[in-house]
């Protein structure tokens, strides 16, 4: 997979957000659904200048309502996360600092 189009976007919940305090350094970020681990973690390395330590993905399943005869109504769409724990020595992770390379 090509490792720019890995990365998709930053989780933004309270949950997320508390988990990036300096103890823990955890970050949730939004990947592409046939990303895998090594690839988070190289595209990581490559565009962004951080070391994981560990890659954790979680999968999305869609939220469906029925609405009337039959016919079902998408309320969550079906998406893949990662959560990566940096490194001790690691810099924090922007994602809004994309750099080519």
């Amino acid at each position: 997979m090509d490792l720019s189009q890995v990365i998709i976007g930053q989780v933004v919940t309270e949950k997320s957000e508390r988990l990036k305090v300096q103890p823990r350094k955890v970050h949730t970020i939004l990947v592409a659904p046939k990303a895998t681990k090594v690839d988070v973690k190289n595209a990581l390395k490559k565009y962004y200048d951080v070391d994981a330590e560990s890659v954790r993905m979680i999968r999305v399943r869609p939220k469906t309502r029925t609405i009337g005869r039959g016919r079902s109504m998408e309320k969550r769409h079906r998406s893949k996360k990662a959560m990566v724990t940096l490194a001790a020595k690691s810099k924090n992770l922007d994602i809004a600092t994309f750099q080519v390379k």
